[in-house]
């Protein structure tokens, strides 16, 4: 079932079929890139100031939305609603600071080939699309997104991975852009199984938006197409808890049921989510549709975000609302993406508050002070440091099941017993001496 403002923007566009709002590509193909479109299609009239601004602000950062995600935006309440916030643009973003970069993370810096991140040990990121669903307005890639729509070609994409190929070390390969499911299935599956024809490629991962701003995009083709490619780890980015809909919820159901981790990273934004009530509404809504909050981002310091940035205080605020409030599972990991390439730095609250040579002070979140008392001796009992000579069990490989007795030994399909015999048969005893003379 569509609203009645998805009905009218549906007649609005082409007088549409009702099964064409549910189609990806056609929302893809009606995504609204101008202001008439904008007012026309939610029967509305931006302020003055906004539409005077318009054209200058769309000249360096184009404005796309798709139908779905304009439909939900509120517009009786349209200057304070998140999901206008997240998609329309506004003056602010023309407000370049001292300290604002183009590339703020040094992705490209750290690119020892077109398309490759490599800045953890073992781990890449495949940018393998320029194109997004929308284009969202906090996003830290303005310099890639937006500004130059492309998909690289299979020559630059095989580029990459024969980086990944000669970097035995590299296990978990993330699949960013753009947003990789803006790709055709074909297209996403061959990149897959190049991936996936690599040996020490452990975990591929993809990191999109579409059950937020595109949820049609997941479709049965779709899943069917990621199973053959598992272990798959797939990670959205909901923001607001009023991007959970109907629709979104249907495609992480499907997500979810075909058996793909599911993980969340939001973005803190002012006026968009920055309250601790939003925030936990939020996470419980994603835990309920089986999505794990993952992490939730400090705004990066890319070029015209300066209005989405919040003090890092903000961020423990939120978290000191969460933590103890709510099941662990639902508590993101609050980060720092280091500008010049740093990677990620987590941010906590203070729960240790001082420690000594064997005891340590802990807060806990009720402001419940404990004292945790250390061992007074570990090193001779546990670990001299000599790797080289360990005489701890230091096996790594997977264990085997070879432990199973009684009943369980007869059920387990591993071991090749077909009875259980008790001690002292005369009847086995008198086989066995028959054996030996045989022999």
């Amino acid at each position: 079932m569509i609203s009645e403002q998805q009905k009218s923007i549906l007649k609005e566009i082409d007088g549409g079929k009702l099964s064409n709002w549910m189609d990806w590509k056609w929302q893809v193909r009606h995504s609204v890139r101008d202001l008439e479109t904008f007012e026309r299609l939610l029967d509305i009239k931006v302020p003055d100031t906004i539409r005077e601004q318009y054209k200058q602000i769309t000249s360096k950062f184009p404005m796309s939305i798709t139908p779905y995600y304009l439909s939900l935006i509120n517009t009786d309440n349209l200057e304070n609603d998140p999901i206008f916030k997240q998609s329309f643009p506004v003056i602010d973003e023309l407000k370049v600071l001292k300290t604002d970069m183009s590339d703020p993370l040094s992705e490209d810096r750290d690119s020892p080939v077109p398309g490759i991140t490599h800045r953890y040990p073992d781990r890449v990121l495949f940018l393998v699309s320029n194109t997004c669903a929308m284009y969202c307005r906090h996003c830290t890639r303005k310099r890639r997104v937006g500004d130059q729509d492309s998909i690289p070609g299979k020559a630059q994409i095989l580029k990459g991975i024969e980086y990944i190929k000669k970097t035995p070390r590299i296990r978990d390969v993330l699949l960013s852009g753009g947003d990789p499911f803006l790709l055709s299935t074909k297209y996403l599956d061959w990149i897959m199984t190049e991936l996936r024809k690599i040996d020490h490629v452990e975990i591929i991962r993809i990191g999109t938006r579409t059950p937020v701003v595109l949820p049609y995009r997941i479709t049965d083709e779709l899943i069917n197409m990621l199973k053959k490619h598992q272990p798959v780890w797939i990670n959205s980015h909901f923001n607001h808890p009023r991007e959970i809909t109907n629709s979104s919820r249907t495609a992480l159901k499907k997500l979810a049921d075909a058996g793909f981790p599911l993980g969340n990273q939001s973005v803190l934004l002012a006026g968009v989510n920055d309250c601790p009530r939003i925030m936990k509404s939020l996470v419980h809504k994603l835990a309920f549709n089986r999505v794990r909050p993952y992490y939730l981002y400090q705004c990066d310091l890319s070029e015209g975000l300066s209005h989405f940035r919040t003090p890092i205080g903000k961020g423990i605020e939120i978290l000191e609302s969460l933590i103890g409030h709510t099941s662990g599972f639902c508590v993101p990991t609050y980060v720092i993406d280091a500008p010049g390439g740093g990677g990620k730095i987590p941010v906590m609250p203070n729960y240790l508050i001082s420690w000594s040579t064997n005891k340590v002070i802990l807060r806990n979140y009720e402001g419940v002070i404990s004292s945790y008392k250390e061992p007074d001796s570990y090193e001779p009992y546990f670990c001299d440091r000599n790797c080289a000579e360990c005489d701890l069990e230091l096996q790594l490989e997977d264990a085997q099941e070879y432990k199973a007795v009684g009943i369980e030994k007869l059920l387990a399909d591993y071991d090749k017993a077909i009875s259980l015999v008790p001690a002292n048969n005369p009847r086995y005893k008198r086989r066995n001496n028959d054996d030996k003379k045989k022999k």
